[in-house]
C-alpha cells in the first residue's frame, strides 16, 4: 500500500506523470494472485511543511483551500464530550499500537501536543517484544516514515480516550516487500495477546491482496488474529489510501482494477475506512460526512502533490479475493456477494480535513504538520473501543457481529454515509487511468461500511451488544 507520508518534494517526483490518455476500468473481482511478493508501507500522509504550531481551520482554509482540525474539534466531532462528562475517558483500558520502527521522540512529541490541546498525559509504554530496533537514522526514508506514523497513531488514539494507556509496540523490520516484517508483527501481537496487555490492538498498514504469492502464504500469518480472537482482543486495520485502486509491489503504481487489502480484509480484523469531516472551529458539522475522496479535490492535490491531480487519494474498499463472506455480512450480502466486503466501518482520514500531529524525530523540521489518511481513522476508532470497554467492564473482542446488527436495526450510534465514492484516477506509464470503485448507500457499502459514529450513543450500544464477550 502506498505510502504518502514523505516530504512534498518527494510526492511531486513520485507522482508528477502527465496524462496521455483515459482508461476506465470497471469494478470485477480478480482471482489470480501475482506471483510478485507484497509491498506494504503506513498508510498515513504528511501534508505540507512544520508549522509552530497547530494550524486553526480558517488560517488552513485561507492559506491552502483545505481544512484541518485540533484535537478537540475531533472530540465534539463524535460527540465525545457527552461521554467525558460521565467519567468514560478510558479509564483502565489499554490501547496496542503497532508499528515498525516507532519514533525516538514519541514521549517529548506527545507531552508537546497534550499541553498545547490541554490533554492529560497518559501512561505511555514502548516494548520491542520481537527484537531490538535498529537505532534511528534520519537518513533513512522508511524510518522517517514510521516514525510520523507512529507519531499520528499514538497522538490520535490518545485524543479519543484521554486516559487510556498507550503500549506501542515497535517491530524491528519494515514491512516493504512480501512476508518481511510479518513474522515480526505477528510475534510481537502474540506477546501482547498472551500477557493480556492490551484491550485493542491498532494497525495502520495493510498489502494489497493480490501481491501475495499465493493464498497459503497470507493464511500463515493470520495468527496474531485467531490469538486475538480466542482472548477477547479487539484488531483494527487501516482500509488504504489510494480508493478502489492500491499499490503493486513497487510501490508507486496501482493495480489497474479494484482490489482491495489485508489485514483489514481478514474476518477477524476490522476494517476501517475513511470519511471527510466538514467541521467549524468547535468541532460542530457543517454538514454531514462523505466518503473520502480527494483525488479530484485540486486544492488538496496541490497541496500535497504539487499538480492539480488526479492523483489516488481516498480510503480504501471492495471485495475479498482471499476470503469469503462471513456470517455477520449475510444481511448484506446485496453488497458484497460471496466475498468479505470492506471497510467495516470509517472514521476520519480526509487530507482536506486533516488532523494537526506535532513530531520532532529527525529527517524532517519539527513542528506541527497537518496529517490524513485511514492510518488517522485507525487509531481514531481504537479510542472508541477502548472507551467501549470501559463501559462494558471486560474487553469487547471481536466486534464486526454487533457493527451489523447496530446498522441492521438503525441503531442511533450507527451514522449512515450516504454521500461519495472511492473512485480514483492516477498518472501511470504516461496514460491517465480511472478504477472505478464503490457509491455510498443507505446501510453498508464498500466505500463506508456501515458508516461512522456518533460515539456518545454508539459506546453504550456495543458495549450492550458485546455483555459476555470477555468472559
Amino acid at each position: 500500500m502506498r505510502s504518502f507520508r514523505f516530504p512534498l518534494v518527494a510526492a511531486v517526483s513520485l507522482l508528477a506523470a502527465t496524462a496521455a490518455s483515459v482508461t476506465v476500468v470497471q469494478p470485477a473481482v480478480a482471482t489470480a494472485f501475482s506471483p510478485d511478493l507484497v509491498h506494504i508501507h503506513p498508510t498515513s500522509t504528511h501534508v505540507g511543511a512544520a508549522h509552530d504550531a497547530p494550524l486553526t481551520t480558517a488560517q488552513c482554509e485561507a492559506q491552502f483551500q483545505i481544512a484541518c482540525y485540533g484535537a478537540q474539534q475531533i472530540q465534539q466531532a463524535y460527540d465525545l464530550p457527552a461521554l467525558y462528562a460521565h467519567g468514560t475517558e478510558g479509564q483502565g483500558q489499554t490501547i496496542a499500537i503497532v508499528d515498525s520502527f516507532g519514533s525516538p521522540t514519541i514521549a517529548a512529541d506527545l507531552k508537546t501536543f497534550d499541553t498545547t490541546y490541554g490533554l492529560p498525559t497518559p501512561k505511555l509504554t514502548v516494548i520491542q517484544p520481537a527484537g531490538a530496533v535498529p537505532p534511528y537514522d534520519p537518513t533513512n526514508s522508511d524510518m522517517v516514515g514510521w516514525a510520523g506514523e507512529t507519531t499520528l497513531d499514538v497522538e490520535y488514539a490518545h485524543t479519543i480516550a484521554p486516559k487510556a494507556n498507550i503500549l506501542l509496540v515497535e517491530t524491528p523490520v519494515s514491512e516493504t516487500e512480501g512476508t518481511t516484517g510479518f513474522p515480526q508483527i505477528v510475534t510481537a501481537e502474540k506477546y501482547v495477546i498472551d500477557h493480556h496487555l492490551a484491550s485493542v490492538i491498532s494497525q495502520s498498514f495493510s498489502a494489497t491482496e493480490q501481491t501475495f504469492p499465493s493464498k497459503q502464504s497470507l493464511l500463515a500469518l493470520r495468527g496474531a488474529y485467531t490469538d486475538a480472537f480466542a482472548h477477547h482482543v479487539t484488531v483494527l486495520a487501516a482500509a488504504g489510501d489510494s480508493g478502489a485502486a492500491d499499490s503493486q509491489l513497487d510501490g508507486t503504481d496501482n493495480y489497474l482494477y479494484p482490489v482491495t487489502s489485508w489485514p483489514d480484509s481478514d474476518p477477524l480484523v476490522t476494517g476501517i475506512g475513511g470519511t471527510q469531516l466538514s467541521l467549524d472551529a468547535n468541532g460542530n458539522h457543517t454538514s454531514p460526512d462523505q466518503v473520502w475522496n480527494d483525488t479530484y479535490s485540486v486544492p488538496t492535490q496541490q497541496y500535497i502533490f504539487g499538480n492539480n491531480g488526479p492523483n489516488a487519494l481516498a480510503g480504501g474498499g471492495g471485495k475479498s479475493v482471499i476470503f469469503s463472506r462471513p456470517a455477520y455480512q449475510n444481511g448484506v450480502a446485496g453488497v458484497v456477494g460471496n466475498q468479505r466486503g470492506v471497510p467495516d466501518i470509517s472514521m476520519s482520514g480526509a487530507c482536506n480535513g486533516a488532523v494537526n500531529t506535532y513530531d520532532s524525530f529527525g529527517g524532517a523540521p519539527a513542528g506541527w504538520y497537518p496529517t490524513c489518511g485511514t492510518s488517522e481513522a485507525t487509531p481514531l476508532f481504537s479510542g472508541i473501543v477502548a472507551l467501549t470497554a470501559q463501559v462494558a467492564g471486560h474487553p469487547v473482542g471481536l466486534i464486526n457481529p454487533a457493527l451489523y446488527t447496530l446498522s441492521a436495526v438503525h441503531a442511533p450510534g450507527i451514522v449512515d454515509v450516504t454521500k461519495g465514492n472511492n473512485t480514483v484516477s492516477f498518472p501511470q506509464d504516461g496514460n491517465q487511468y480511472t478504477v472505478q470503485g464503490y457509491n455510498a448507500l443507505p446501510g453498508y457499502d464498500l466505500a463506508s461500511g456501515v458508516g461512522t459514529v456518533d460515539a456518545a450513543k454508539f459506546v453504550p450500544e456495543l458495549a450492550f451488544l458485546s455483555f459476555g464477550a470477555g468472559r
